[in-house]
């Protein structure tokens, strides 16, 4: 499970933050100012970090260069501001991403995703909506939990992570998982599609959601932008 860190001075902020955030899989940890947060990062590590700008004593800013000296965990700004000025200046002194109040539920998971994604990328791990998979060491996770998967399922999974939303004809899954010239029926696919839902089904992942069919082509990995 990741964990994110909320900072922000407003109470009713950081309880809407984990409303809509715990959820989806991820464990919330509140604080109230940036000296908290900042004190807290001495004795923990988090995944992430959504930051407020408008904080009195130490603002988002001065806050964000503190925790730069500190490790590269990603941090997106939340801001009220529309001076696009201080957005800029935070995204130049360390920050991943910003997000504008009031937000969207939907964008505020998206952005997570997304910065999560490339931070994954540069240590061999993809996450998404509480799965984590590990490239290094082939193993796939939700919310913590490890789900068992056949080398052929986890290059799938890698396939289909790796590219949300294209959509995979049942010939090109074959070609790239079991190689060219390789005599493999459609029906093999269909089988370790159903195979690979099951698993995450069991494992509490909604995936017949999120691995579909596409009706006469193929399957895609669906993500909502």
């Amino acid at each position: 499970m990741k964990t994110i860190l909320l900072v922000d001075d407003e109470p009713m902020m950081l309880d809407l933050l984990a409303l809509y955030l715990s959820p989806k899989g991820y464990r919330c940890v509140k604080k109230e100012s940036a000296f908290e947060a900042l004190s807290h990062l001495k004795g923990h590590s988090v995944d992430l970090i959504l930051l407020d700008i408008m904080m009195p004593e130490m603002n988002g800013l001065e806050a964000c260069k503190e925790i730069r000296k500190m490790g590269d965990t990603p941090i997106i700004m939340l801001t009220a501001m529309s001076d696009k000025a201080d957005i800029v200046k935070g995204l130049n002194i360390g920050a991943d991403d910003y997000i504008s109040k009031p937000f969207d539920e939907d964008e505020l998971t998206a952005r997570i995703e997304a910065v999560l994604r490339r931070k994954g990328s540069s240590t061999g791990k993809i996450f998404f909506s509480g799965l984590t998979l590990d490239l290094d060491s082939f193993q796939l996770h939700f919310n913590g939990k490890e789900i068992s998967l056949t080398p052929k399922e986890f290059s799938m999974m890698s396939l289909f992570l790796q590219n949300p939303n294209k959509v995979f004809t049942r010939e090109h899954l074959i070609t790239s998982i079991w190689g060219y010239g390789v005599s493999t029926e459609d029906r093999t696919i269909d089988s370790h599609v159903r195979n690979l839902r099951d698993k995450l089904r069991k494992a509490g992942f909604a995936a017949e959601d999120t691995l579909t069919t596409v009706w006469g082509v193929g399957y895609k990995w669906t993500k909502k932008d």
